[in-house]
Formats: C-alpha cells, sequence, structure tokens
C-alpha cells in the first residue's frame, strides 16, 4: 500500500495529500498515519512545507468526513425508522437506542465529532450519525477541522522527526487494521446472537 501512495504524493504535492486524505476518510482504511507521516517526511527533506502540508491534510480530511456527514442527513432519522423495523435484527439495534443516541449527540455532540478523530476506524464513521442526527453543518465543521488539525500536526511532526523509517509502519499498520476490524466484527456478532427484538409498540 505505501507505494502507491508515496508516488501519488510525489507527483501530486499537496494535491496528491489532499486527495488522499479525502479517500482516506470516505474509503477507509487507507491508512492516514501513513500519508501524512510521508508527508512530515517530505517537509524534513525540504520538499514540502509544514503549514501547506497540514493544511491540505486537514482540508482533505474535513471533506472526507462531510461526504459521509451529507449522507447522514440526506439519510435522516425518519428514514432510519423504517429501515430499523424491517432489518432491526442484522443491524443489532432497536428503535429506542436510536432515540438515545440522537439524545446523546443533542448533548455532546461536540466533543463526540472532536474525540473520536482520534479513534482508529471509528473516526469516520462518526460522521455519519452526525449528520443523521442533524448536527448543525458548522458545529460539524469546526469540530472535525480542530480534531483532524490536531491529529495531522501529530502524524506530520512525526514523519518529520522520524524520518524514512516512519515508513516501515506500514509494516504495522496491515495487522493493526485487520486486527481492528476482527473485533468489530467479533462484537457485531456478539450483538447478533444476544439480541431480542423488544415488544412491539409506537416509535417515540
Amino acid at each position: 500500500m505505501g507505494d502507491w501512495i508515496i508516488h501519488l504524493i510525489d507527483q501530486g504535492g499537496y494535491w496528491g495529500i489532499a486527495l488522499l486524505m479525502v479517500l482516506e476518510n470516505v474509503f477507509p482504511p487507507i491508512p492516514s498515519e501513513l500519508i501524512m507521516g510521508i508527508g512530515g517526511i517530505r517537509v524534513g527533506q525540504g520538499r514540502m512545507n509544514m503549514a501547506m502540508l497540514l493544511f491540505a491534510g486537514t482540508i482533505g480530511t474535513t471533506i472526507g468526513n462531510y461526504v459521509w456527514f451529507m449522507a447522514g442527513r440526506y439519510l435522516g432519522i425518519e428514514r432510519l425508522r423504517p429501515l430499523v423495523r424491517r432489518f432491526g435484527r442484522w443491524l443489532t439495534i432497536e428503535w429506542r437506542e436510536v432515540v438515545m443516541l440522537n439524545t446523546l449527540f443533542n448533548k455532546y455532540g461536540s466533543n463526540i465529532v472532536f474525540f473520536m478523530r482520534f479513534m482508529p476506524a471509528l473516526r469516520t464513521i462518526i460522521s455519519l450519525p452526525a449528520g443523521l442526527f442533524k448536527m448543525g453543518h458548522v458545529r460539524f465543521l469546526v469540530w472535525t477541522t480542530a480534531g483532524a488539525l490536531i491529529w495531522n500536526i501529530i502524524l506530520a511532526s512525526a514523519g518529520y522527526y522520524l524520518g524514512a523509517r516512519f515508513t516501515q509502519i506500514d509494516d504495522y499498520l496491515g495487522p493493526a487494521t485487520t486486527i481492528m476490524l476482527a473485533v468489530i466484527a467479533v462484537f457485531y456478532l456478539w450483538r447478533l446472537m444476544r439480541w431480542r427484538p423488544e415488544e412491539p409498540r409506537d416509535a417515540e
């Protein structure tokens, strides 16, 4: 995976960084760690500017997350209702849980979006419920951008100081991603086996 990412960064420069970060958030698991880390290496080599790298990476991250946010806004909580009723078992979710999540996002949506930016595998998908539960556009963009900027600073700085050794992270990202997906799959199967339908009633 690392070779084509390096090629696109070297050929596309900041545009390549922005494009990769959009793709990373729309079609995970392209690793942002590797993208921004390689960008940091290029800064250390004098081939990129750190401020421009962070700008491109953060804009790309925000755009990618906004795609999922708008998908959630388009679906909407009312369109979700018949899906939950029909496929609740396979989604392993009840409507009361949807209502509970809606309340949670109304109270703590900013914190959830911000802190999830630092969580592998969850940092992108959190944008979907943010849109689904009608979090404000400006609020979502501000907190997504803030979290993305901090995360990108950490990754780019690591690449800058570690140099070429940072590319070795790709040897660990593959297995780490596989483990994370396996954990999610096991959790889903556990939920599926324990799922029991609630008594039919009118939705809140």
